[in-house]
This record gives structure tokens, C-alpha cells and sequence, in this order.
């Protein structure tokens, strides 16, 4: 794309894409260039280049690392003689694939129709035709329109019933809000749950390729100190996604936009963390939560060959917290820094319940962390650490409620977190193979 910076392999990441929705990559070709070409987005040269190189290998499919114009893909294909696609057409097919639930595939379609829908001429031979026969004399009406009306029909259904699934989805969400919720975000591939697995024993599916999960998982925590958190995982983000996903998948980050705390997970170990790491922020941008408080944390520092990469990231960031969801090195620096995170969600009381008051006892029990009671003959005293969200029938039903500031009575330490705890020294020198997504 004019105007981007050279990458060390531009094209790392498309070969990633391509691999990872099925194809076979045989060759790949760059241009640099201060303007695209009107019509065919590269120059002459280069397409003729691009020609041979299909003739070469026998090539079926060309993919593009940037968004084409309809009038381009066609003028494409005829001068190569094989299909293109370019890159958010390859990003939706992956999507397609890999959605799972209802909801998933909803926004796949909604995302797909709205980019297809200009697209419809090249994408049907038929659409030349009109439609003629017993009741339709005369010029009639082109096939083009009837099919566009159609899929404007089906958008509309569509984003009709994704916001049906959006407002059941706040609903579900606002239902749990007694437990605070943390959200994983982060470049695709960058680890998020395999992390999600060592915090939490979730057993979720984690492989190393792109976009290995689509559909949100939220499972529970239990952090050491605060008792339940929700951990919720879901899609990865990735530079210049469509802005179709991210309208249609709306419903399903909802547990993004409602967390209480975003843990962004980046893969420390690439060489490109930087642009993942902007790339994730205008995902958040758009999606109206980048102020939300946000921990970021540095994943695969084991696949690291040289203490000074790391160190590197941590000049630019350094309140990040380097971490190896697949060694589990880092977590225990990882769980005091959620807590001291979540400690402003948090309110620490004592309690005064009477004692014939079994459902506000269990309450505590189920929604805070208890850690102490004291029993008397009218009155047990419960010291119990509760989300402020849970204190709605902690004040109806409680005889008295007192806050504990005392540090001393804490069970968790809530100080700095220090990069100390991850001896950087540690860090493999040679070859560490990288940990799946």
C-alpha cells in the first residue's frame, strides 16, 4: 500500500492468511509504488510479470495484500487468466470457515453480502441476461437488479436479527455482572488462549494459525485473593481488518466492550510487535472502548532469542508484563497485577448478617470472596471482598456494613508490579519454538 513503511517480509503475514485458509503459496510478487494504477492496481510491467508467473506454475488463484476495486479484479483476471481475490475477501473466507456458532455465521454473512453486493456483476455470469418468458414479454428486467434487490433483502434480515442477538447478548452479559469480567484481546496469533488454558485449566481449542477462534469463550478464574473472575476470550484483531467484521461482530465483542479490564495480549517474540500492538488499538477505537483500563501483556517471551528484544519492547512499554502462557513463566506477576487492576472494582467489608439470614450468607459466599467470619448469638460478621456491582442486596438485607482500609488485613499484595519477577537473563539464546494461539 503506497505510503506504508517497508516491512523486513511485507508479506509474511498474507502467506500466513493464504496458508491458513487452505491454499498452497507457489511464488509472491511486490511493488512499490507512490500511487496505484487506476485500473489494475499495479503497472503494466508487473501485471505482465504477474502474468508469467501464473503461466509458470499453473496458477488457479492470485491474492491480493490490499483492497481492489471491483473494475480492478476484472481487468485482473484478464490479463492473468486466473481468479483474484484481494485481502478482505481471503479474510472473510477464513472467517466463513472457521464460524461456528449461529451468531458467528450470521455476521459472516452480513459481512460477506455487504462486500459482495457491489461485486455481484463478476461474480454471476448470468447477470447480463433478462429475464424473459411467459408473463414477462418485452424488455423485462435485468437479472443484475433482481439478484441485488435480493441480497439487499437478506442484509436487511440479517442486520435485523444480529441486533436481536446484540441486545439478548447485553442482556446475558449484564445478567453475570455480580462477577467482574476480564476480556483477552490481541493480534490474532498472538497467544490469547493459550493463555486463557493456563490461567484457567479451560482446555479451549489453541493452534498456531490465524484466526483460530471466532466465537467468544468465557470461562471461570478464580484469582487468587478476589475468588470468581469471567475470563472471556475471543477473536483476534488484525491490521486493516474489514470494517464490516467489526460492525458484524459487534454482538459477539460484547463482552469486550462490558469487561472491566482488557488484558492485550501481544507476541513479544515477533518483529512486528509494534504494528500489532497499534493495530489492536484502532480495532478498540472503533469499537468506542480504547479508554478502557487495559493491561498489556507480552506473550511467547520464551520463543526470544536475545534478552535485548525484549528489553526493547519494554523501553517503549514499560509497564508491560512479559509472560510465557506456554511455560507459565510470568502468570503469578500476571494474577497480582489483574488484582491490583480489578482492586478499583472491588470493595473490601465487613459484613453484620443476622444469623437466620441464609440467603445473604450464601450471597456473599457465591458472588465475593469471604475471608473471615465471626459468629455471635444474633449477628455473624463476615470480612468479604465484593465486586461493587454485587453490593445491590449486600445493602437491602445486611444490619451493618463497614469498610476495611487496613493494607495489613488484605490477603493479597496489591503493590507495583515489577519486571524483576521474569529474569530476562533466562531467555533462550537459540531457536524456542513458538507458542500456538
Amino acid at each position: 500500500m503506497p505510503g506504508e513503511p517497508v516491512e523486513a517480509d511485507p508479506l509474511e503475514e498474507l502467506h500466513g492468511l493464504a496458508t491458513t485458509a487452505g491454499t498452497q503459496v507457489v511464488d509472491e510478487l511486490i511493488q512499490r509504488r507512490s500511487a496505484a494504477n487506476h485500473s489494475t492496481y499495479l503497472g503494466k510491467g508487473k501485471v505482465e510479470e504477474l502474468r508469467l508467473m501464473v503461466e509458470r506454475y499453473d496458477a488457479d488463484l492470485i491474492v491480493f495484500d490490499n483492497d481492489l476495486s471491483p473494475a480492478q479484479v476484472r481487468n485482473l483476471e484478464q490479463a492473468t487468466g486466473a481468479r483474484v481475490i484481494d485481502r478482505t475477501e481471503l479474510i472473510l473466507d477464513i472467517f466463513a470457515a472457521g464460524a461456528r456458532t449461529h451468531e458467528s455465521r450470521l455476521a459472516v454473512e452480513l459481512a460477506q453480502l455487504e462486500y459482495s453486493l457491489p461485486r455481484l456483476k463478476r461474480m454471476w455470469t448470468h447477470l447480463s441476461r433478462q429475464a424473459m418468458g411467459v408473463g414477462m414479454r418485452g424488455p423485462g428486467e435485468k437479472q443484475l437488479e433482481v439478484d441485488r434487490r435480493i441480497a439487499q433483502k437478506r442484509i436487511h434480515d440479517l442486520q435485523a436479527e444480529l441486533s436481536q442477538v446484540e441486545r439478548r447478548r447485553e442482556r446475558q452479559v449484564a445478567a453475570r455482572k455480580e462477577s467482574p469480567t476480564v476480556s483477552l484481546v490481541g493480534y490474532t496469533n498472538a497467544g490469547k488462549s493459550t493463555l486463557m488454558n493456563a490461567l484457567t485449566d479451560a482446555d479451549v481449542l489453541a493452534e498456531d494459525k490465524l484466526f483460530a477462534t471466532l466465537d467468544t469463550r468465557t470461562r471461570r478464574w478464580q484469582l487468587p485473593g478476589w475468588g470468581t473472575v469471567l475470563l472471556s476470550d475471543t477473536v483476534g484483531f488484525i491490521r486493516n481488518l474489514p470494517h464490516s467484521l467489526v460492525a458484524s461482530f459487534k454482538s459477539t465483542l460484547e463482552e469486550t466492550r462490558q469487561a472491566e479490564l482488557l488484558l492485550h495480549v501481544a507476541d513479544a517474540s515477533s518483529a512486528t510487535v509494534f504494528e500489532q500492538i497499534a493495530a489492536v488499538y484502532e480495532v478498540l477505537k472503533e469499537l468506542g472502548i480504547e479508554e478502557k483500563d487495559t493491561l498489556l501483556v507480552l506473550n511467547k517471551i520464551d520463543a526470544i532469542e536475545s534478552p535485548a528484544v525484549l528489553n526493547r519492547v519494554l523501553d517503549r512499554y514499560p509497564n508491560a508484563i512479559p509472560v510465557s502462557a506456554q511455560s507459565n513463566k510470568g502468570l503469578t506477576m500476571l494474577t497480582e497485577a489483574v488484582g491490583e487492576a480489578l482492586g478499583r472494582e472491588f470493595l473490601d467489608v465487613e459484613v453484620d448478617v443476622a444469623v437466620t439470614d441464609g440467603k445473604l450468607l450464601s450471597y456473599l459466599s457465591a458472588k465475593g470472596e469471604v475471608l473471615s467470619r465471626e459468629f455471635g448469638d444474633q449477628i455473624t460478621t463476615v470480612h468479604v471482598r465484593m465486586p461493587v456491582a454485587a453490593m445491590g442486596p449486600v445493602h437491602k438485607s445486611a444490619k451493618d456494613i463497614r469498610p476495611i482500609d487496613d493494607p495489613s488485613r488484605r490477603t493479597m499484595p496489591m503493590g507495583t508490579v515489577h519486571h524483576d519477577d521474569v529474569d530476562v537473563g533466562d531467555l533462550p539464546m537459540g531457536d524456542a519454538p513458538s507458542e500456538v494461539a
